[in-house]
């Protein structure tokens, strides 16, 4: 059902593929066109790009070699990656996945594209998204649902489900992800790779565009904890144009992945494996907290009793903050304007009515409803009491362990529409995922194996304030001692079977020092 054999560039982690451009075995350009061909193989199936200029590609694989050719490569410089289309990204579309913007190429770039283009790493695109990042399946884009690699009848997961699916199918190395309420480590889990949601602050959000402004926050999707570790050291760093943005001395994320982690204290939280997980999930995560306990950790049992309350309180805030936030989307200063009106408000009205999908009109017209006179205090202020609460259940969980552990996901990925027409089940995907982002916490998610029907589970991993870099080495040492992250989609590697290999994997040795830049 699954492949963990290597054999072709596409499959080697950044660090490898840095070692391969440093010591000159492939070029830039090569690097980046096999990715474009598998692109254009694989994408039409699984529809988890929405913009691909090879041409745009091409030039920055271009100036990518010319800083090898002048002895000014760093280490992620040639690497290719994709741009969830949430990013602004200067002279290309930025829709967001919604018919509002599907005109709209950005004339800057977000703060993180800015990060990446200043170590000479290449855009291979931007990818589908759930509208303004509202959905757990990505189903709810204006450009078409994102199928699964694992199972194209499946959902990938959302709103990163394009990033996820192309990582998995290995149309890219890595992909940027939006977490508002689950957003990366979700579809991280649905799809079998691993994604990190940065604490809050961390990662500047200038340039992307918002959906619920306290919760939001951009982080890095790979195959490996090594992948994320690299390309968290190239997102995260103050920002003076985001108020949020936090000003704190630099990090080496990739620091202490190589430390043991015998007598690491993991909190396993009962609310996390009560009766609302599916079989299947709870074996895999059993499994895998089986397999810390081999790595010398201990595990302690805890309780987060209001995590019951997360969602109700998100679906409060996050829809009072996004019916302020889209209210800038009303046909007069850029994106789409219904073409037929009467007068200005009539304008208004059917630009917004036509312009926005119905998960988003639904969000805008609860978060109004909370935030009206009457019942702001009765919902909006109770929901930000609430919130602390949460918030102050974690901070007691931290006096007991040193990370979190459950399952990121109730089950594995779920048929394309089975939930489309039940808004609370939907909602239910996010059980798990939702209180890190209310407390503004880091989390993570990595492969844990796969369930009955051979879809992958992910392990939920959510630390202390700014505790990354500790997240990240247990995190690498479970993907040590298991290949869960190795593992490609059959789907996927049969349909790009017959695309003729543009680089023949060099071999290892000669020099290579592949995990030792």
């Amino acid at each position: 059902m699954q492949s963990s054999a290597s054999s072709r560039v596409h499959e080697l982690g950044l660090r490898q593929l840095s070692g391969l451009l440093h010591a000159k075995k492939i070029s830039c350009i090569e690097l980046t066109s096999e990715f474009l061909n598998r692109i254009k193989t694989l994408n039409p199936r699984y529809n988890a790009f929405i913009t691909v200029d090879h041409k745009a590609s091409l030039v920055q694989a271009a100036e990518a070699d010319a800083l090898f050719a002048s002895g000014r490569a760093q280490m992620l410089t040639g690497i290719p990656l994709a741009q969830k289309d949430i990013f602004c990204t200067q002279g290309w579309l930025t829709t967001c996945g919604s018919k509002m913007l599907a005109n709209f190429v950005s004339p800057y770039d977000a703060h993180v594209v800015e990060r990446f283009k200043q170590l000479g790493m290449v855009s291979l695109g931007k990818t589908n998204m759930d509208e303004f990042a509202m959905g757990s399946s990505n189903e709810t884009s204006f450009f078409g649902a994102v199928k699964n690699p694992w199972d194209a009848a499946y959902v990938p997961g959302g709103s990163s489900g394009g990033s996820a699916c192309a990582v998995a199918a290995r149309m890219c190395p890595a992909a940027t992800g939006t977490d508002t309420g689950g957003s990366i480590r979700q579809p991280a889990a649905l799809c079998g790779i691993s994604g990190l949601k940065p604490t809050y602050g961390v990662v500047s959000r200038y340039g992307m565009i918002a959906f619920a402004s306290s919760l939001d926050q951009g982080g890095p999707m790979a195959k490996s904890a090594d992948d994320l570790a690299l390309l968290l050291n190239a997102m995260a760093g103050f920002d003076a144009r985001d108020s949020t943005s936090i000003e704190r001395p630099a990090e080496d994320y990739a620091r202490d992945l190589n430390q043991p982690i015998a007598g690491l204290r993991i909190g396993l939280p009962r609310e996390y494996f009560s009766d609302g997980v599916d079989a299947d999930v709870a074996r895999a995560i059993d499994l895998a907290i089986a397999e810390y306990r081999k790595l010398g950790c201990e595990t302690v049992d805890l309780s987060l009793p209001n995590t019951k309350l997360s969602i109700p309180v998100y679906y409060v805030l996050a829809p009072a903050e996004a019916s302020s936030n889209l209210s800038r989307f009303d046909g007069v200063r850029y994106g789409y304007r219904a073409p037929q009106y009467g007068n200005l408000d009539d304008m208004y009205r059917k630009t917004r009515a036509q312009g926005f999908g119905a998960e988003v009109k639904r969000r805008i017209l609860i978060g109004a409803y909370v935030l009206s006179h009457g019942y702001y205090d009765a919902y909006y202020f109770q929901a930000q009491k609430l919130r602390r609460l949460i918030a102050q259940d974690f901070a007691d969980a931290f006096q007991k362990c040193d990370v979190i552990m459950g399952p990121t996901t109730p089950s594995t990925a779920f048929r394309l529409g089975e939930k489309s027409g039940d808004p609370v089940q939907m909602y239910l995907s996010d059980i798990y995922t939702i209180a890190a982002n209310l407390a503004g916490l880091p989390g993570m998610s990595i492969p844990a194996g796969f369930g009955d029907g051979g879809r992958p589970v992910g392990l939920q991993i959510i630390g202390d304030y700014f505790s990354e870099a500790k997240m990240l080495n247990v995190a690498h040492q479970y993907q040590q001692a298991t290949d869960w992250h190795l593992r490609v989609p059959e789907d996927s590697v049969a349909l790009a079977s017959k695309i003729p290999p543009n680089i023949p994997l060099p071999q290892a040795g000669g020099g290579l020092g592949w995990g030792r830049l």
